[in-house]
């Protein structure tokens, strides 16, 4: 049986052996990639996977290249500690320049930032020591989430950009409703959260025993597709993705270039594409995209509807300023509109995303058969106004999206899942079920006349956010502003105290003492 509650105590243990790697100097940003070309050796150990551990080149210098197997995760415990280091480099190397395989592309430019043997020792003792038996093979997927949802909930760490909250993810994926045969995108992948989510989903659904190795051979290997920019990004998204027995499919690519040409048309595209404009400002450099634009978003948001398939379904998610920007962003959210049937908005509350402050959206969306008039009416619901400020001691919970399944019959059925429906097209017929709440209900329609008297901007509020008022309120209170900047200079003065420890300094020590010339002389401040 599998024992979820094992995995979640294995992921904690091996996150605390982040300690073990700062005292090497790895930093947050640079840990759980390190992380990951252990536990890779480890897991296919655990899962009888070691046979897809070769390389194929030459035994020595002048001689042909075989097809060998590589190193193991037996060969770095049997190494002697001052050698282990170095078997350990090897191995990067080797599995980086001639692996095959998804091997070759999670160990791609790999480099270890390990730089005393007792630290790697440690590592590959402790990661050993672990209960791995009370782990099932199919909770190692959910291990490694784990492990990527501590790293990005880690301010020091800066993942959080890669990281949709996983309710999130979870709600968007049970209204659209993956089915088996769908082709799924993510031209934006991180660490693949949308595309491991539709496949728990698709396997809690569907009965794969009953599938023919066909079948199965063709879901691992043509259902899920994506594109990452960041390198290391990308090596765990693959991690990700192996560990959820899902093969292939995500490239180390820039969906804003040429590179798109790789993502197949797709049935089903989810995505929370990056917040701001292309690196140096430029513009994307694939030639296909009719409107131009630095805003990462509106290209991404272009890519998104011109790579659905007629009658495919979408859900992306998008800062605020995509529904209200003038000029080319009313071209883009027109076009939208034109091509597809964009049936539902949802206005997320602020404060759920690691990246704090960011105000976000999902539109749902399908392409329509025709490239005109799809857009007949958006259904809009309002989730943060009068909302609490989520955070650690308001945890965000999948129960703001539905109501839960035992409350009592009283209890009214008004959560976003409960009346979006069971219709992941939102056709016509459908939305015609709908019911408006009203000025003072949450969810409400809008005419695509209405909108277009608008300007086409799509950014609606009605509900009065009185949680809005009383934080504005706050914020013009001189004691209370200052007690928050007395909090924010004192975690700071923590943080940077931390850093002088790391680099071997006294934190206490005078600034004189700390400013010395190339003579070794004293400077006075």
């Amino acid at each position: 049986m599998p024992n979820p509650t094992a995995a979640l105590d294995i992921g904690a243990k091996l996150w605390s052996l982040c300690n073990v790697l700062r005292d090497d100097g790895v930093t947050y940003h640079q840990y759980l990639s390190e992380l990951t070309y252990l536990l890779f050796l480890k897991m296919m150990q655990e899962t009888g996977q070691e046979e897809r551990l070769t390389v194929f080149k030459a035994p020595k210098k002048g001689e042909p290249k075989l097809l060998q197997p590589g190193v193991r995760w037996a060969d770095l415990i049997c190494a002697s500690a001052p050698d282990r280091l170095d078997t350990y480099k090897e191995m990067l190397l080797d599995y980086g320049l001639h692996g095959q395989g998804a091997v070759q592309a999670i160990y791609a430019n790999a480099n270890t930032f390990i730089t005393k043997p007792a630290t790697l020792s440690k590592l590959v003792t402790d990661i050993d020591a672990l209960d791995w038996y009370s782990v099932q093979r199919d909770d190692l997927g959910d291990l490694y989430e784990n492990l990527l949802e501590r790293n990005a909930t880690e301010k020091k760490s800066g993942a959080g950009q890669y990281f949709t909250p996983r309710h999130l993810i979870d709600s968007i994926v049970t209204v659209l409703k993956p089915q088996l045969g769908d082709v799924i995108q993510d031209p934006a992948a991180g660490t693949c959260g949308f595309l491991i989510a539709a496949n728990n989903h698709l396997r809690q659904h569907n009965d794969f025993d009953s599938l023919s190795e066909e079948a199965q051979r063709r879901y691992r290997h043509n259902t899920f597709y994506g594109m990452e920019l960041v390198q290391d990004t990308h090596r765990l998204a693959l991690m990700n993705m192996l560990l959820h027995g899902i093969e292939g499919g995500v490239d180390y690519g820039d969906t804003l270039s040429e590179d798109y040409r790789k993502l197949p048309s797709a049935t089903l595209l989810l995505s929370n594409p990056p917040f701001g404009t292309k690196k140096g400002g430029g513009l994307p450099t694939r030639g296909d995209l009719t409107y131009i634009t630095s805003n990462k978003q509106f290209a991404f948001l272009q890519h998104i509807y011109r790579s659905l398939k007629p009658g495919g379904r979408a859900a992306v998610v998008l800062p605020d300023n995509v529904l209200f920007e003038s000029n080319v962003g009313t071209d883009i959210r027109r076009d939208l509109m034109e091509k597809c049937n964009l049936h539902t908005i949802l206005r997320l509350p602020t404060g759920i995303f690691y990246a704090q402050g960011v105000k976000t959206n999902v539109l749902f969306f399908t392409k329509g058969e025709k490239d005109k008039g799809n857009t007949k009416e958006v259904w809009v619901y309002d989730m943060r106004a009068n909302m609490p400020q989520f955070g650690k001691r308001t945890p965000f919970t999948r129960d703001y999206f539905r109501t839960p399944a035992d409350a009592p019959a009283s209890q009214p059925r008004d959560k976003f899942e409960d009346v979006f429906g069971d219709d992941p097209k939102g056709c016509y017929a459908t939305l015609a079920q709908r019911v408006d709440t009203g000025e003072t209900g949450r969810w409400r329609k809008f005419t695509r006349e209405q909108i277009a008297s608008r300007g086409d901007n799509l950014d609606i509020a009605w509900l009065k956010d009185d949680s809005a008022e009383t934080a504005e309120a706050q914020r013009d209170d001189p004691a209370l502003v200052a007690r928050l900047l007395q909090r924010e200079l004192g975690g700071a003065m923590a943080e940077l105290r931390a850093l002088l420890e790391e680099l071997g300094e006294d934190p206490d020590a005078a600034l004189e003492d700390l400013l010395i010339d190339a003579q070794g002389q004293e400077v006075q401040a």
